[in-house]
């Protein structure tokens, strides 16, 4: 199986390149020298004993250095290409490298415990916090979402959800019983004595109609009509008139300066009078949902939705278009002032924590064994030929010390049994 292939040397591997080759010109001079120096010492072992040991530790060094290099070319490849067995060890067993590489990470990287563990560090709320409070990142989402939008109408109206959702909205407006409603509402503002204002303004409007000359004309033609003509030479309709309007002015007057005034009493028993009614009278109730659907069912209402759709709809292709900045700007504020709601709220930045941890725990733990499969068939389908190339690049140098030290290690060897066995010599 060929694979995919790694990839080419960059500059800092070709430099590594460079020096491995370097290296190993190196090692291989060394296991050269060593044998060189083996042969010189043993044609001079006549001149001078001390050549013996020379030879000795030439010889040791020698084969030091060619077990060393041939335990570092077994590792890559086969030594001078020679089919020698438990050689090539990383090409040989590359399923098996893959498959325990991949249990290893899903093992020790992806097990609950370390996954938790790095998942505490992390601070989710922090990190969307910082991010929405800079301004730039606020106009690029808010122009991102401006530039989605119009497509999400155009979908929203093509495929039907529009009408699905405004015969949802429908049904659930049909479905409210409004009467409990009206009666909790206007229940809470007598409570709140929210109504009293209203009564106030009511009794100015009273007034000011009473007072006007054409209300007063028109009741004084209604009580001229109703009186017998010898009051009516007398002009008793006008005195009649202008002294129920001064009674109505005063006591108007007086229940409007008065907050305990005896007739705000009798308002109040009134409305509440009304409300119970409204909450509990089966009449009321059926005249408010007969209201309400000839409301819902007026051809204006959805005229008026229809319109309000459309211009939305423009307002939202303007501001995509980019002919105007409201909306973008309003919206990239809302997102810097949403970012310092939370950058200086704790508690919900730890509840965001907390529940991204729990997800992306979870959806680790779903998935760890399709990352492990993943690894370990990439692994396989890899060109091993360039892998190794580039793992020799990478650890090859400190491999090549490997023979530097073989030959020194074994020369020493070499000399000190060759010293015991020369000191037994002379016993």
């Amino acid at each position: 199986m060929t694979g995919p292939a790694i990839g080419t040397f960059d500059a800092p591997d070709a430099a590594r390149a460079a020096d491995l080759r370097r290296v190993k010109a190196l090692a291989t001079l060394v296991l050269a020298s060593t044998l060189a120096l083996f042969v010189v010492a043993k044609t001079l072992l006549n001149v001078h004993p001390v050549f013996g040991f020379i030879a000795a530790f030439a010889e040791a060094a020698a084969i030091g250095g060619l077990a060393d290099w041939y335990a570092v070319v077994a590792l890559f490849k086969r030594p001078l290409g020679l089919p020698i067995p438990h050689t090539a060890i990383i090409q040989s067993n590359q399923h098996r490298i893959a498959d325990k590489l991949g249990e290893f990470i899903e093992t020790h990287f992806l097990g609950s415990g370390p996954v938790e563990a790095k998942l505490r560090e992390v601070d989710f709320g922090g990190f969307i916090a910082d991010w929405l409070r800079d301004r730039k990142h606020g106009n690029d989402l808010a122009g991102f979402v401006l530039r989605l939008l119009p497509e999400a109408f155009s979908a929203t109206e093509s495929s039907g959800l529009m009408t699905f959702v405004t015969r949802r909205i429908g049904a659930q407006l049909q479905s409210i019983d409004v009467a409990p409603l009206i009666a909790g509402t206007l229940r809470s503002f007598v409570q709140e004595s929210r109504h009293q204002a209203l009564f106030d303004d009511f009794l100015a409007v009273v007034h000011g109609t009473l007072t006007q000359k054409e209300t007063m004309a028109m009741f004084r033609e209604k009580v001229r009509a109703e009186l017998p003509t010898l009051l009516r030479l007398y002009r008793a309709d006008k005195y009649l008139v202008d002294k129920i309007v001064a009674s109505a002015t005063a006591f108007f007057e007086e229940v409007r300066g008065d907050p305990k005034h005896p007739f705000r009493d009798e308002f109040d028993r009134m409305v509440l009078s009304l409300v119970d009614r409204l909450g509990t009278d089966a009449n009321y109730r059926d005249r408010i949902d007969g209201l309400k659907r000839d409301l819902l069912a007026r051809p204006e209402l959805a005229d008026l939705a229809r319109t309000i759709w459309a211009n939305v709809r423009a307002f939202i292709d303007r501001s995509a278009a980019g002919e105007t900045q409201v909306l973008q700007h309003h919206f990239a504020r809302m997102l810097v002032e949403a970012g310092e709601a939370l950058a200086s709220d704790s508690e919900l930045r730890s509840e965001i924590n907390q529940g991204l941890a729990a997800v992306v725990r979870n959806f680790i733990a779903e998935q760890k064994s399709g990352v492990s499969s993943f690894i370990s068939d990439q692994v396989k389908a890899w060109n091993m030929a360039q892998l190794i190339s580039l793992i020799e690049i990478n650890i090859g140098r400190d491999l090549q010390y490997i023979r530097f030290n073989g030959s020194m290690i074994g020369g020493l060897a070499g000399l000190g049994l060759y010293t015991a066995e020369f000191l037994l010599r002379l016993l």
